[in-house]
């Protein structure tokens, strides 16, 4: 079974020094214009790992990724009515097409005809 993991930005003096913090977790991403390093910790140990790097001579300031927070599932989700009249309309003005192509004798392909 995986651990769970939680992401942590954390911004850094010079990106020369971010090679440093990879025996903390895992380095995701490092940001040389804006000087910060994203990264995942384990959730076990994420108050030690904080408390540790804000006490590094090279860090400015840790701060905890909310991602984890934000739902992504949907359960109240509604069908958009316009959308759906739309594909109505699309779907039967291809068939009304494809109706006219085989009464003037085109031949027609059935994977068109959907």
């Amino acid at each position: 079974m995986r651990e769970k993991r939680l992401g942590l930005a954390v911004w850094i003096k010079n990106p020369r020094v971010a090679k440093n913090l990879r025996k903390f977790g895992t380095i995701h991403y490092v940001s040389k214009r804006l000087n910060y390093v994203a990264m995942y910790v384990d959730a076990d140990e994420i108050d030690e790992t904080i408390k540790t790097l804000e006490r590094l001579h090279f860090v400015t300031r840790v701060e905890r990724s909310h991602r984890h927070e934000i739902p992504t599932e949907y359960n109240n989700s509604k069908p958009d009515k316009a959308k759906e009249f739309d594909y109505q309309l699309e779907k039967t003005q291809l068939i009304a097409l494809t109706e006219a192509l085989i009464d003037t004798g085109v031949k027609v392909e059935s994977s068109s005809a959907v």
